[in-house]
């Protein structure tokens, strides 16, 4: 609060006493800080992930805090570049997105807080940043789904990277607009290289087609429009939870063996250095990572992978450990390049 100090001086004195007493009285122990009991205030929090998941995250955090949150809600990289553009002056407390790069970008600008230590631990290294400004909340892995009455088990590509050979040409499909895509390009530029991805995408130029939306390459794929569809595995399994008909013809297939097919991305939450309430969006991040929130994202529909506290993935998921993932720092993945290559490719 700032104070006026004007000619009255009688009235300066009187209001300086009544304000020290006030200010003793509204501080905060650095534990009231981070309990429930300072939970009344409310964050604004910009959300890329699922709607309906950070929903069920938001009313449980309200209901055993108190904070009241509010959503805004669009995709990775809109809401990425917004932050960037509002810079300090950001209204977000908190930003959530479905795959890594559009954190790393936001970090990369210098707009993130350290996110508190008692969160990290929750996090097991591999599902977080080695810098620790942001961490992960879920995570989806990359698949191929394919028509089995078109495409043998014994003739499925051996890797990702099989998929821009002349043999694939006019049988796979993707959704190279999206960011959900665009987070396995940049996985696979960590992995290989440039110049090996900037061959996979010539490539993939060549022998692909292209749809918008993962939901609607999987569809074509179970239209038999397509023999295959390089997509993230929870849009098999929340169509399959529901009445299977855009997926009934459709077969999941893992590359496994650390190859950048089997590349497990990484959903990013974390707390913005200009947070005017950033007690209560750490307590958010905390809430999300440990077990309730955890346990929110296990039984819930979205079908993500839970990452943290110990809770393990939906049953009906392969689990994490039989993924065989490749080891990726998720703070190195950079949306940036990848833009530059695809486009440069042709795909953008």
């Amino acid at each position: 609060m700032k104070i006026r100090i004007n000619a009255l001086a009688g009235i300066a004195i009187a209001a300086t006493a009544a304000l020290g007493l006030s200010a003793c009285g509204s501080s905060s122990s650095p534990a009231a800080s981070s309990s429930a009991d300072a939970s009344k205030g409310e964050i604004t929090v910009y959300n890329a992930q699922h709607e309906s998941l950070t929903k069920e995250w938001v009313d449980a955090f309200t209901a055993e805090t108190g904070i009241k949150v509010t959503l805004r809600q669009g995709d990775d990289t809109e809401m990425s570049n917004q932050i960037v553009q509002e810079g300090a002056a950001s209204p977000a407390d908190v930003f959530l997105t479905e795959n890594s790069p559009a954190m790393a970008q936001v970090e990369h600008a210098g707009l993130f807080a350290d996110v508190n230590k008692d969160t990290v631990a929750q996090v097991p290294a591999e599902f977080r940043p080695s810098t620790n400004k942001w961490t992960g909340i879920a995570a989806r892995s990359t698949v191929l789904v394919y028509d089995k009455n078109k495409i043998s088990e014994d003739k499925l590509p051996k890797s990702m990277l099989d998929l821009a050979k002349p043999e694939w040409k006019g049988k796979w499909a993707a959704s190279p607009t999206g960011a959900d895509f665009q987070a396995i390009v940049s996985a696979l530029v960590e992995l290989k290289g440039e110049a090996a991805a900037e061959a996979w995408l010539k490539g993939m130029k060549e022998n692909s087609t292209a749809y918008k939306g993962n939901s609607t390459a999987m569809k074509a794929v179970n239209a038999g429009e397509i023999d295959a569809a390089l997509i993230y595995h929870y849009y098999y399994y929340g169509d399959q939870a529901k009445t299977g008909e855009n997926s009934k013809n459709v077969t999941p297939y893992y590359f496994k063996n650390q190859d950048p097919g089997a590349f497990l991305s990484v959903s990013g939450g974390g707390v913005l250095k200009s947070s005017k309430n950033a007690d209560n969006a750490q307590a958010f991040l905390k809430f999300i990572t440990g077990k309730k929130g955890q346990e929110i994202l296990q039984k819930g529909t979205s079908f993500e992978y839970a990452i943290a506290s110990g809770v393990p993935a939906n049953e009906k998921l392969v689990p994490i450990k039989e993924l065989d993932a490749p080891t990726v720092d998720p703070a190195k993945l950079n949306s940036q390049k990848v833009t530059e290559l695809m486009t440069k490719a042709g795909l953008l």
